[in-house]
């Protein structure tokens, strides 16, 4: 690695990128210093350099609207709160995105990205298996010590098995015996890896994500696929047999008729608000500020009824687009859909061919999960933010760097 970095472009801003990534599920206060010193980095070197990665494109386009439409809706809030403060994660993403997208790293700096990610999160798994079998801190579930919450956990190592996946496609046919055999007991861990998360979602998405990016593979080798359903079929075998926490819930839900475990309460909640600001929402990070008080008050204004057996409260609306659109209201919605529509365009449009080199394969393959796992679990959990935000803006922006600026402008 210290080799490829003395070749790098710029050295200590590439080093500070893989520091970031590195530290990305692990350590919150390393993560956040790793980054803020890249973004310095990268806008000092650029403007030595005076080259910011070429003419302005559709994608800058897209990162500034996510910009100024999360600030604006955070402007204009109906609730008081820290909105504008709140705001600062999306932000970050969008600078991440914008920045990768327009760095022009190597071909092997790109590989050294995507290898820090996946060997932190080997690092994070061992240390997640620790704690929840009953070492220092227990939590019982499978958690990344950084990324938290089982929920996000669950989204962060379902980005990643995208990574994984790709990865194990593209060398597959050309490595030795031991490595590649190795690398899918990797890929097969982390896949099972979402069992312990308890997150019904998440098994589903991940199984998704394999099959999109196996099936993406048919033009070019159609073993990946064939492997991958036959594969999935077993894992599915083994968890129903085994017994696993997840199938537990999911027919404990389905018995009682709670599939969505209570979203539609949660939903119905935020709906209500927003049709009381419709167009900017109440405020990033608001949405704990839902309460039966405010709802009673609500009724008693119109002069309908209120049932509160309908609703239920809680921080967040366990759905992205739920979240975005009572959060941020009907701006910070329709930005929402406009950068995850763009993307899907993109990842279409310049999905790679048979004859294109393996990098950009491993790039489009980690990229299109990124946006199935942050589209996909969008509906049932909160999306796009945190660590499997900055992580999904990373691979995107990544796969985005090595277009042809003509086919992305």
């Amino acid at each position: 690695m210290l080799s490829e970095l003395k070749k790098a472009r710029f050295p200590l801003e590439t080093g500070l990128l893989l520091a970031f990534c590195l530290f990305l599920p692990l350590l919150e206060f390393w993560k956040n210093l790793a980054l803020v010193s890249y973004a310095i980095a990268w806008l000092l070197n650029r403007q030595r350099a005076r080259d910011f990665g070429g003419p302005w494109r559709t994608s800058d386009t897209l990162a500034l609207l996510w910009i100024g439409a999360a600030y604006l809706a955070a402007a204009f809030a109906g609730f008081e709160g820290r909105a504008i403060a709140k705001t600062g994660d999306v932000l970050a993403s969008a600078l991440l995105f914008w920045m990768v997208a327009r760095a022009g790293y190597t071909e092997n700096v790109l590989r050294w990205i995507q290898g820090v990610l996946l060997a932190s999160l080997l690092i994070g798994l061992a240390v997640g298996y620790v704690r929840m079998f009953g070492g220092i801190g227990k939590t019982g579930l499978l958690q990344l010590y950084s990324v938290g919450h089982v929920n996000h956990t669950a989204i962060y190592i379902t980005i990643m098995l995208g990574v994984c996946v790709s990865w194990l496609f593209v060398v597959w046919r050309s490595w030795p015996d031991a490595r590649r055999w190795g690398w899918l007991a990797f890929t097969a861990l982390v896949f099972a890896s979402l069992a312990p998360t308890w997150s019904r979602a998440a098994i589903a998405v991940g199984v998704l994500v394999i099959l999109a990016i196996a099936l993406a593979w048919w033009p070019r080798w159609r073993l990946p696929l064939v492997a991958s359903v036959a594969g999935i079929a077993v894992a599915a075998v083994l968890l129903v047999g085994s017994g696993a926490e997840v199938i537990r819930k999911q027919a404990e839900y389905a018995a009682t008729g709670k599939v969505l475990s209570f979203r539609g309460e949660i939903w119905s909640a935020g709906l209500v608000a927003w049709e009381k600001y419709p167009w900017f929402g109440i405020g990033k990070d608001n949405y704990k500020l839902i309460t039966e008080e405010r709802m009673r008050e609500w009724s008693a204004e119109s002069g309908g009824p209120f049932d509160p057996a309908k609703f239920l409260f809680v921080p967040h609306a366990h759905s992205l687009y739920v979240n975005t659109l009572v959060e941020r209201g009907a701006v910070g919605f329709a930005a929402l859909i406009a950068v995850l529509g763009a993307a899907l365009y993109a990842l279409l449009r310049y999905r790679p061919i048979p004859a294109d080199a393996d990098i950009a394969w491993l790039l489009w393959g980690g990229a299109a999960g990124a946006w199935v796992v942050t589209a996909g679990i969008g509906v049932v959990n909160t999306t796009f933010h945190h660590e499997h935000g900055l992580l999904a803006a990373l691979l995107l922006g990544l796969w985005l760097s090595t277009l042809h600026p003509r086919r992305v402008s």
